[in-house]
């Protein structure tokens, strides 16, 4: 998107740039999903042109942080704080890196998965990655808060989302402490090293669900100060 086309859409609505921005994190993190598919395989040539995807859609996603932070007007006639939502422009963007270090460290080191692992890991990852797919419909949400005054059905139905976001996330909570233990269980088995870093990974990929649970909690705070 060019600048002048990014500032039209300022012009229109100041939210808007903000839910581009999430859905572009969003596809970041979905990118994860066809990561691992080919991480599941050993297939390191695979897993090398996925993690390109998450890559690119992390560099959208960074350029979009950087438009908003530049062209956010500082005088905006809203009920909504400029510094509340350049904080959640931040917040939103810590789940991209997220996604594009995982990947990362993974190919880095061509790390698998043990096999008596990967339906477990397999379960988690998706459901951290069903947080961030409802942090993405949460901040969805925004442009018809604002046509609402932030009241009304519009704001029952974000609020709703966000009790959704929680429990997910401690859904992953739950799913972490048993993949951990699994790993710990054929730990000694494996080359230690790759342990430390599959302990690693474990924390990372419940950081995508922390950090989208960390984005609902910021916007719930904002919402809480109109």
């Amino acid at each position: 998107m060019s600048v002048n086309s990014f500032l039209g859409v300022f012009a229109k609505s100041p939210i808007k740039p903000m839910i581009q921005h999430m859905d572009e994190v969003n596809r970041c993190a979905e990118a994860l999903k066809q990561f691992f598919k080919a991480v599941y395989a050993n297939d390191w040539d695979a897993a090398e042109t996925a993690r390109a995807s998450v890559v690119e859609y992390e560099q959208k996603a960074d350029e979009l942080k950087r438009k908003i932070r530049l062209n956010l007007p500082g005088g905006l006639f809203m009920p909504v704080e400029r510094t509340d939502l350049l904080e959640l422009v931040s917040q939103q963007d810590r789940i991209a890196n997220k996604a594009k270090d995982i990947s990362g460290l993974m190919t880095g080191r061509q790390l698998q998965i043990p096999e008596p692992l990967t339906e477990a890991f397999d379960a988690y990852l998706i459901r951290c990655l069903d947080a961030t797919e409802k942090a993405k419909e949460t901040i969805g949400e925004f442009d018809d808060l604002l046509e609402t005054g932030f009241k009304g059905r519009e704001r029952d139905l974000v609020n709703n989302f966000i009790a959704e976001l929680d429990a997910i996330e401690a859904d992953t909570d739950v799913l972490q402490v048993q993949l951990r233990q699994d790993l710990r269980k054929i730990e000694t088995e494996l080359n230690p090293v790759d342990v430390m870093f599959l302990y690693q990974i474990i924390d990372w990929v419940g950081d995508l669900a922390d950090l989208s649970e960390r984005v609902g909690a910021r916007f719930e705070l904002m919402l809480a100060r109109v």
